[in-house]
């Protein structure tokens, strides 16, 4: 027997459940449950993370969670329980089958059979985000070396494991060279370790004109965390349907899983949800748990009574629902247990016997190299809203001057928004309240000191200029560990 965790839910969240774990009990799948409360109800409690101390307890203790679509309150402050889960369990693999079940479920890919391995923990869902001026918000971008291989090491042993012949990776690298170039190289050199599985690079927006228009090309794709989410929820549509979507969350100490859709209270307690995107998440936490032979029959009995024309609502059934052909939540789980022991027809049966659950630990990273780091210059952040960039620039470049000794280093360009205004910008540039104010090192190839850039902010607050952040600018081993501005 395995203990798991299982939450209810929100909204259609435990009807779909209940469903599921019926299915799981005639199937015989060897499991102690144990059930937490979250969501809605913890919310309102007060709990601004939706879930409180004793389900972390249990979560920590069974290290797998199935878990039913919950609805998190509007209103400020409320954390996205999702994410909390996912980033303090260290779950960092993202897994979304998404596949066509034609002709039985309409879709105008009837080949496409494809698994988004999306990174789950960093990029702009760090959440690290800040108001600086009037006018400007920032998001920052985090990708580290470590998350990538982990997520692109993962990629390949699930292919791998589950006999698939491509791993696609998919950045933008070609526009966030420091990000998403770093992403691309990891690609190419944990890709290199793995001979027998295809690879290939794509930029993300051409990527995914070519996924929406021809997926069956693809296999196993591997990306960043905001790509990953957006062209999941499209994979799972164009397969199909987003109800029919499971997601594994996946790290070295627990696992949740889920389906990809949410709470829908709109058709709560109507008996018309349904609950295949949880039920095959059930599968893939029975695989993960090494009950394989009860995901197989679950599995194959779910494809055979789709096979046999069971579907809800939103697989299609919608023009037969005057006819009262298209099956309930209730329903839907006799007709797959009926099914149990079954194996379809026309539709490709699984075989899960020989598949290994992929696992990644973090000691097989490759050994860090500790780079030669010199301080070159640094990016100044201000707020203004009344100066030009000539008088920005005049100032500045003034200042400099009069402490060159002290400062160590002068102003190369002023940027607004990532646009060159000075020197030699353009009129036409529309400029807002925030600029970016580049300093090097005065010496042609020398380096400067933390001590000056504290000197250069104090030199600039007794100027009257409202200075919002820093950012050093390093040189690793040669090469610069910052974006080139305009002109540099």
């Amino acid at each position: 027997m395995t203990a798991i965790t299982v939450a209810m839910g929100d909204g259609i969240g435990p009807e779909i459940m209940v469903a599921v774990l019926q299915i799981l009990k005639a199937a015989d799948a060897r499991l102690e449950i144990e059930t937490i409360q979250i969501g809605k109800s913890v919310y309102e409690r007060g709990v601004s993370a939706g879930i409180e101390p004793e389900a972390w307890e249990s979560l920590r203790r069974t290290r797998v969670f199935l878990k039913a679509p919950i609805t998190t309150p509007q209103g400020g402050g409320l954390k996205s329980l999702n994410v909390t889960i996912r980033k303090s369990l260290g779950l960092y693999a993202n897994v979304r089958p998404c596949t066509a079940y034609a002709p039985f479920v309409p879709t105008r890919h009837p080949a496409m059979d494809l698994v988004i391995v999306r990174e789950n923990e960093e990029d702009l869902y760090a959440g690290i985000e800040h108001r600086q001026t009037d006018d400007v918000m920032q998001c920052l971008k985090l990708i580290t070396r470590p998350g990538c291989e982990k997520i692109v090491r993962y990629a390949f042993e699930y292919a791998r494991a589950y006999g698939r012949k491509k791993v696609s990776c998919f950045t933008k690298d070609n526009i966030m060279k420091l990000t998403d170039g770093l992403f691309h190289k990891v690609f190419d050199e944990i890709s290199a370790e793995y001979p027998d599985i295809q690879n290939e690079h794509w930029i993300v927006d051409i990527g995914a004109a070519r996924l929406a228009d021809t997926p069956e090309r693809f296999d196993v794709l591997v990306m960043p965390n905001l790509y990953g989410d957006i062209l999941s929820d499209v994979a799972a549509q164009i397969a199909g349907s987003v109800g029919l979507a499971a997601s594994a969350n996946i790290g070295e100490h627990g696992a949740m899983f889920e389906a990809i859709h949410g709470s829908a209270p709109d058709i709560a307690g109507k008996n018309i949800a349904n609950p295949s995107g949880l039920l095959l998440a059930a599968v893939m936490m029975l695989n993960h748990i090494g009950q394989a032979d009860v995901a197989e029959r679950v599995h194959n009995a779910w494809l055979t009574a789709v096979e046999q024309g069971t579907r809800t609502y939103d697989m299609g059934a919608q023009e037969h629902l005057e006819n009262k052909l298209a099956q309930g939540t209730r329903e839907f789980a006799a007709a797959v247990i009926a099914r149990l022991g079954e194996r379809p027809q026309i539709l490709q049966a699984v075989n899960y016997a020989n598949a290994a659950p992929p696992s990644v630990s973090t000691s097989q990273a490759n050994t860090r190299h500790v780079a030669e780091k010199q301080l070159v210059g640094v990016d100044v952040f201000l707020h203004d809203s009344t100066r030009s960039p000539d008088c920005l620039g005049a100032m500045l470049c003034t200042m400099s001057e009069e402490a060159a000794n002290e400062l160590g280093m002068a102003l190369v360009m002023i940027t607004n928004r990532g646009v060159k205004v000075w020197p030699s910008g353009l009129p036409e540039t529309i400029c807002t309240d925030h600029w970016r104010c580049r300093f090097m090192a005065a010496k042609e190839g020398g380096t400067i000191t933390h001590k000056q850039i504290v000197i250069l902010l104090d030199t600039i607050h007794d100027l009257g200029l409202d200075f919002i952040k820093s950012e050093n600018l390093c040189v690793f081993d040669g090469v610069p560990g910052y974006a080139l501005g305009q002109g540099q």
